[in-house]
């Protein structure tokens, strides 16, 4: 599988809190965003079913606000 690079913009203060929680848990920023991220991916196909195959363009983008 290859690996991609993916940029963020996120408020300082938030990166440091970030960066606080990983250094705690062991990890670097990003280790630990990876992390979160499986975290988030299991939870929805917990919830969904398992995500299959190519998602459509569609469906990823930001959900509208309520």
């Amino acid at each position: 599988m290859a690996t991609k690079s993916v940029s963020i913009r996120i408020e300082e203060e938030m990166l440091e809190k970030l960066g606080y929680v990983a250094d705690y848990e062991g990890r670097s920023i990003n280790s630990h965003v990876l992390v979160l991220i499986r975290q988030s991916i299991q939870a929805f196909e917990d919830q969904h079913g398992e995500i299959q195959g190519k998602i459509p363009s569609a469906v990823n983008v930001k959900p509208p606000k309520k």
